[in-house]
């Protein structure tokens, strides 16, 4: 799968990932069995803000970086994942880290401690209405629009700016544990990402892609909505995610998906096209697919589904706590 691998990367236009991102630890918040850190790394000429969690108790081999979802919450991010806001099935900083495992979330760009500036006499007129309850504004989606658009322009990609970070993300992680079993994990748009990660950057050593699992085949037959960072011009002409997919083995991959889900509509086709692969290198079970009913957001199944298989790999062993609808 290297040579695969190479075709995406540069395709993307991705250099070789960014290894010293000089991880900087600011000030600390002791929660119930684990330390909260303010931690800054630099990626790309930009500073990113990120939480560290640390477990206060037994500290596993393995440790992972985790990416938020979008849900056009741009004023959250980093703070979905330490459960201070947004959604308590998005918590996996506390929850992973009293479990031993370390954790590493930072701002995707475009979120919370990264949005961007805008010209407010332009959003009242080219956003979509927002859900007040969320407590976005238009200038949140102009700007995270801008920072799709504005790259276009210039040549450049969304995703190229996203998965350099998560690349630098892993660095600062590896510079802050010294563990070489460094995962990434994600649902919704951090589902996206974590599987173009785990597949373009072969230091990744597990990853969960969960809501997530719909192919670019798919979603323009049927109409099913592009997030920005997936508007990859030619992409689709060339590739698809089950490539991403292939590239991950030998290494673990656990796809979450549920049967409600438009954004992991053909997750099922996904994960059997991209089997082979893991076959072909004597590691069937190291792609592992998890279809469940309900929507799209998580639930208390799939969390836990997540965290049991992260606390797995962390460990070096195998799940060993049943899940009743595991397809693969």
């Amino acid at each position: 799968m290297d040579f695969l691998r190479s075709q995406l990367r540069a395709f993307l236009g991705l250099a070789e990932p960014n290894l010293d991102a000089n991880p900087l630890v600011g000030d600390e918040f002791r929660g119930d069995g684990y330390l909260r850190k303010s931690v800054t790394f630099t990626s790309d000429g930009d500073s990113v803000s990120a939480f560290l969690f640390e477990p206060l108790r037994q500290r596993r081999a393995g440790a992972v970086v985790a990416l938020h979802q979008h849900n056009s919450q741009w004023q959250v991010g980093k703070s979905e994942v330490a459960g201070l806001a947004g959604d308590p099935f998005q918590a996996f900083g506390p929850t992973l880290a009293r479990a031993g495992v370390t954790v590493l979330a930072p701002d995707a760009v475009g979120f919370e401690s990264r949005r961007g500036a805008v010209d407010q006499r332009t959003a009242p007129q080219l956003a979509p209405p927002l859900n007040p309850d969320r407590g976005a504004t238009a200038g949140d989606w102009l700007q995270y629009y801008n920072h799709a658009m504005h790259r276009l322009a210039r040549g450049e990609l969304l995703i190229r700016k996203v998965l350099t970070d998560v690349e630098s993300a892993v660095s600062a992680l590896q510079s802050l544990t010294h563990s070489t079993q460094v995962g990434v994990i994600g649902h919704s748009y951090g589902g996206n990402v974590a599987l173009f990660a785990a597949g373009l950057d072969a230091r990744i050593a597990f990853a969960v892609s969960s809501g997530a699992a719909c192919s670019y085949r798919y979603k323009l037959r049927h109409g099913v909505g592009l997030e920005l960072a997936l508007v990859i011009p030619g992409f689709s002409a060339c590739f698809d995610l089950d490539d991403l997919m292939r590239c991950v083995a030998p290494r673990n991959l656990f796809v979450v998906s549920s049967e409600g889900d438009p954004y992991a509509a053909d997750a099922d086709d996904l994960v059997t096209r991209a089997e082979p692969a893991f076959q072909l290198v004597g590691a069937a079970d190291h792609l592992r697919h998890l279809r469940t009913t309900g929507p799209h957001a998580l639930d208390a199944e799939r969390f836990d589904a997540i965290v049991d298989w992260v606390i797995a790999q962390s460990a070096g062993t195998s799940v060993t706590r049943g899940h009743s609808r595991w397809v693969c």
